[in-house]
């Protein structure tokens, strides 16, 4: 069975576009309203290519998706999820249940910031990046922990 990991955004996106602008600003937000390194995080599973199909639900890409990556070290982190095969079962299955639902900007907005105060309901036909990726590796109430949340609990390994 191939390594699973759990990727840490904390890139910067290169502006070359409009776009970018935007992908580069959710990202800040993201990380300023989560007072945390990382904005973004994805279940990865290495290829024998050395690159990774990566599992999430992405706001750059609208939502639950599988999108095959290099995933370079100045731009990511990478923690190895223990038990390979029980994890690449789960992401299967919560793949094959969540595909194409939409990104949740509020519900990661709402993680750690002044926002939760506004009692944001957890949407259940919407994921954010950490919490598609907190139920795929088992926590209890995904919706709590935001991208920085889930490294910090993966490093002290408290699931």
């Amino acid at each position: 069975m191939s390594k699973v990991y759990l990727a840490l955004y904390k890139g910067r996106k290169k502006i070359q576009s409009p776009k970018d602008i935007i992908y580069r600003l959710t990202d800040w937000i993201i990380r300023k309203s989560t007072r945390g390194e990382y904005s973004h995080c994805e279940i990865a599973v290495r290829l024998p290519n050395g690159q990774y199909d990566c599992y999430t639900s992405s706001h750059r890409d609208g939502g639950v998706r599988c999108k095959r990556m290099e995933l370079t070290s100045d731009k990511w982190d990478l923690i190895e999820l223990p038990k390979p095969n029980l994890t690449y079962g789960r992401t299967m299955k919560l793949w094959r249940e969540t595909k194409g639902k939409k990104y949740d900007l509020s519900g990661v907005l709402a993680v750690k910031s002044v926002f939760r105060r506004l009692k944001i309901r957890q949407s259940p036909n919407k994921w954010f990046c950490s919490e598609w990726c907190a139920e795929v590796i088992g926590f209890g109430d995904p919706s709590k922990y935001s991208p920085s949340d889930l490294a910090d609990a993966m490093k002290q390994e408290q699931f």
